[in-house]
């Protein structure tokens, strides 16, 4: 261990050049999520939609850095959840757990100085245009789960309206 931290108090913190790896993490991490890239793509959350998204990364990062009590992923849990909702979305996927457990894992590695989990997403870039013909659901929320047995539109396996393009959109029934 390089760090020449022992494990005598509740909460370790990052090293100074650790902190803007980690930020850049954070945005990385969050730049491939796509339901957080659609609710800003459709401002779902309206005009503001983008700042939402900063700001959401901004508490994160905050909550990482600046807590005084030890990190449970229940808690990230919960901030990207109200993150989302203040986008209008609600997400039933899995994915915010998937998210908290990636951002977990990496803050875990950049206290430990070891940033491969950084550079990995650095090289695979941001994710954009997966879900391109994708919209919000009629009730301001995104629902990933496939559990509506009275569902009028065609869902694909993860629950998404799939739409053909914009200008062949027509009403569907």
């Amino acid at each position: 261990m390089n760090g020449g931290g022992e494990d005598n108090g509740p909460i370790k913190h990052l090293s100074a050049d650790s902190l803007p790896l980690f930020q850049e993490g954070i945005f990385l991490v969050l730049s491939r999520w796509s339901a957080l890239q659609l609710a800003v793509g459709n401002e779902w959350g309206g005009r503001g939609s983008a700042q939402l998204a900063d700001q959401l990364r901004s508490n994160i990062f905050s909550w990482f850095t600046q807590s005084k009590e030890p990190h449970y992923i229940d808690d990230l849990e919960s901030i990207l959840d109200e993150g989302m909702l203040s986008l209008n979305t609600m997400i039933e996927d899995g994915s915010i757990e998937e998210v908290a457990e990636k951002l977990m894992i990496m803050h875990e590695e950049c206290l430990e100085g070891n940033y491969n989990s950084i550079e990995k997403l650095r090289r695979a870039g941001p994710s954009t245009g997966s879900h391109q013909h994708v919209r919000q659901s009629k009730s301001n929320q995104v629902n990933m789960q496939v559990d509506d047995p009275n569902g009028q539109e065609a869902q694909g396996e993860d629950g998404w309206t799939v739409v053909s393009s914009r200008k062949n959109r027509g009403k569907r029934n």
